[in-house]
């Protein structure tokens, strides 16, 4: 086996054993399963750059560098062509967003196959003995050494390249993505994972392989600070698509983070309904109730049947939230009691809902904290906690997912608040250590009748 790293800046001798450069980079065609080296770009006298044909000129190559089969005067050059990719500038020391470890790495070298005349990209190196390689060989031997010592095995990772795709074409920047597993059998989770671990060009190029249902899926599950500058760095008219298939109150989370021009340019783009509902949330302060509470949840007046419910339910779009509770108002919109899915189920379809419904139900205010409407939902135990305004019209519900997303905000800034302080506190004793070593400096110079440096 042999590595990019260790072929890098190794001599190139002609068929008469004279020197014409050093090797600078290696090219290969990306159509193939595993890629044949297509062609060598080498520095010449002068550090000019020279590439010719590996098939027509090479003939001897290991780690100690490459022979060619013919006099340097027969020699002619090529250029790269449209599909070949040079390894050394294209790909090495570039990011992988690894899909099966739902990450990204970066290939630290390349790892190569010789097979009779041919040599071939068997894959991407992405762990500790390629950085250790790029430094010296001798080096990552040591290395292996020490830990195989104090039986601590350091073993390659390698990437195979038939498990990649490259994401951009244009060869100034090409991105790859490990497919073990394809983006779009991800979960949108993991796909928010990789998001977020990108710059704004690579997660652009990653963004484009996802359909509108998995990229507001991704996005949705994105941390708050990634959320916002995500949608502001998309085209208006997609970024309001997406914001309009979102649940409003994830919707509402973002546009409220937007800068004012883009987010009232989204809300005008998408459809009315989505606008108005979005609008209605961003009307209740962040970190209440009312700013974190969801608009999609199944109500019913309470003279409804059993079974005249059960068919709105079924009626409900596919990606329509859990429903957990048919909620139950009067004629005038106010929050009278509830009905679990499983008494739905068990009671006959003639039943009125207000006849079987429980009426001591708990609900908040719009202006109810979020830390508190947290505790209540833990408290009682129960999956929504619905909220109400003043007359008793519920206006929404509160998930327990949104429960969590608040407590783990509420740590999150915690523990970030903790960290500021112990930084700052060593900081502040630095400061005081080297303030007294100086003062004890100046006062041992003073003693000393010393005034000055002289030459």
């Amino acid at each position: 086996m042999l590595y990019l790293s260790q072929m890098l800046g190794k001599p190139v001798v002609d068929a008469t054993g004279e020197k014409i450069g050093t090797i600078s980079d290696l090219a290969i065609s990306t159509g193939e399963v595993f890629p044949r080296i297509t062609s060598l770009a080498f520095q010449g006298p002068g550090k000019v750059p020279f590439m010719i044909s590996w098939r027509k000129y090479v003939d001897l190559f290991d780690e100690d560098g490459i022979t060619l089969a013919v006099p340097a005067h027969d020699i002619r050059f090529s250029y790269l062509q449209p599909d070949e990719v040079l390894l050394a500038r294209d790909l090495l020391n570039r990011q992988i967003v690894d899909t099966q470890g739902m990450k990204v790495v970066r290939v630290n070298d390349l790892k190569l196959s010789q097979s009779g005349t041919q040599l071939r990209l068997l894959g991407a190196e992405v762990g500790m003995r390629g950085i250790l390689r790029g430094l010296h060989p001798w080096v990552e031997k040591a290395a292996v050494a020490v830990g195989r010592a104090v039986n601590h095995k350091i073993d390659e990772q390698i990437i195979a390249w038939n498990y990649m795709d490259l994401l951009d074409r244009d060869l100034s920047e090409v991105q790859l993505s490990v497919t073990h597993r394809r983006l779009d059998e991800l979960h949108p989770a993991d796909v928010a994972d990789i998001l977020e671990q990108l710059d704004p060009q690579q997660r652009a190029a990653v963004f484009e392989h996802l359909d509108d249902a998995q990229a507001t899926e991704a996005i949705s599950e994105m941390e708050d600070e990634y959320q916002a500058e995500f949608i502001d760095d998309l085209d208006d008219v997609r970024a309001a698509r997406l914001i309009g298939d979102m649940d409003p109150d994830d919707a509402a989370d973002i546009v409220r983070d937007l800068p004012y021009e883009k987010a009232e340019t989204l809300l005008r783009l998408m459809g009315v309904e989505d606008a108005a509902e979005i609008r209605r949330l961003l009307g209740y302060k962040d970190g209440t109730a009312g700013g974190m509470m969801t608009t999609q949840f199944v109500a019913v007046e309470r003279d409804k049947t059993v079974g005249e419910t059960i068919e709105v339910l079924r009626e409900l779009d596919d990606d329509h939230p859990t429903v957990h509770y048919v909620y139950v108002t009067d004629d005038y919109g106010k929050l009278v009691g509830v009905v679990s899915l499983r008494t739905l189920v068990l009671t006959e379809d003639s039943r009125v809902i207000g006849d079987v419904m429980y009426d001591d139900v708990i609900s908040v205010t719009p202006a109810e904290t979020e830390e508190d409407v947290a505790a209540d939902i833990f408290k009682y135990d129960i999956p929504a906690m619905p909220v109400v305004d003043e007359r008793g019209a519920l206006l929404g519900i509160v998930t327990v997912d949104d429960a969590w997303d608040a407590i783990e905000d509420d740590v999150s800034g915690e523990r970030t608040r903790a960290t500021v302080g112990k930084v700052l506190g060593i900081v502040m004793a630095g400061i005081l250590v080297l303030a007294l070593y100086t003062l004890v400096l100046l006062q041992i110079l003073d003693a000393t009748g010393f005034h000055g440096f002289s030459d």
